[in-house]
């Protein structure tokens, strides 16, 4: 094993303890997702969205904005945790572990997380037949490849900051946002030219993107390639960024 896996064992075992209220929220929260906003709403959009129902439409978007969360989640408090109240950073740091190890396997862990969160969704959305396509397994790597480019530079944020407080300002005016306007529950065409371009700029629009055409079987086209690559590059940017702040507080 890596060094990195031997941190992610870590957060495994401490998962241990907890896992089984985590579990039960991950299926919880899609049930009543889908009862809420596609049976709930969807009955009063008639015709669906562009060719099918608004579940199928809308399901991938869940899907994607989970995916997100999940991360978010993730990678501020329990970030804040080990540096501020814990400090269990600090005494992997102690031990004969460099930053990328430390930052390594707290971000596998992350993606385990946002990985089983998201499998859970894609079962509850199959039982309801929210998917039309074989193509919607795809959903998982796109899943961890949107939770790399949102989780990355969210810790790197995380570390930056010394008070829990700049983690709700972040929820409420980034998060929150970027949740309602990339997709999720209307086509960005119905936005405004100016925050049609936000939305395309953010992450999650473009994670959204490549779910719905994975789950309803469409052709994303060459640029699902530059869509992929462009998550990669928040990933990639997100991990050299947390690096640099992991290493500022670690490193004496």
């Amino acid at each position: 094993m890596t060094p990195s896996l031997y941190v992610m064992e870590y957060h495994l075992v401490n998962y241990r303890r907890t896992w089984r209220a985590s579990v039960l929220s991950s299926l919880v929260l899609p049930l009543l997702t889908m009862l809420g906003f596609g049976v709930g709403v969807g009955a009063y959009v008639t015709g669906g969205v562009e060719g099918v129902s608004y579940l199928q439409w809308m399901v991938p978007g869940l899907i994607a904005t989970t995916a997100v969360q999940g991360a978010i989640g993730e990678s501020t408090w329990p970030v804040m945790s080990c540096f501020e109240w814990v400090k269990i950073y600090f005494a992997q740091a102690a031990a004969p572990l460099r930053v990328a190890d430390i930052l390594g396997g707290h971000l596998a862990f992350m993606l385990f997380r946002v990985f089983t969160s998201v499998a859970a969704f894609l079962l509850i959305a199959a039982l309801f037949g929210a998917l039309r396509s074989v193509w919607a397994l795809a959903v998982l790597p796109i899943g961890l490849l949107l939770a790399l480019a949102a989780a990355a530079p969210v810790a790197a944020y995380t570390a930056s900051v010394s008070s829990d407080s700049y983690l709700a300002i972040l929820l409420r005016f980034a998060v929150l946002p970027m949740s309602l306007f990339s997709g999720v529950f209307f086509p960005v065409e119905s936005l405004p030219e100016v925050l049609r371009w936000v939305a395309y700029a953010l992450p999650l629009w473009h994670g959204v993107d490549l779910s719905r055409a994975a789950t309803l079987g469409l052709d994303p086209g060459p640029e699902a390639v530059w869509q992929a690559l462009y998550l990669m590059a928040w990933g990639i940017a997100g991990w050299f960024l947390a690096h640099w702040r992991y290493r500022s507080r670690l490193v004496i």
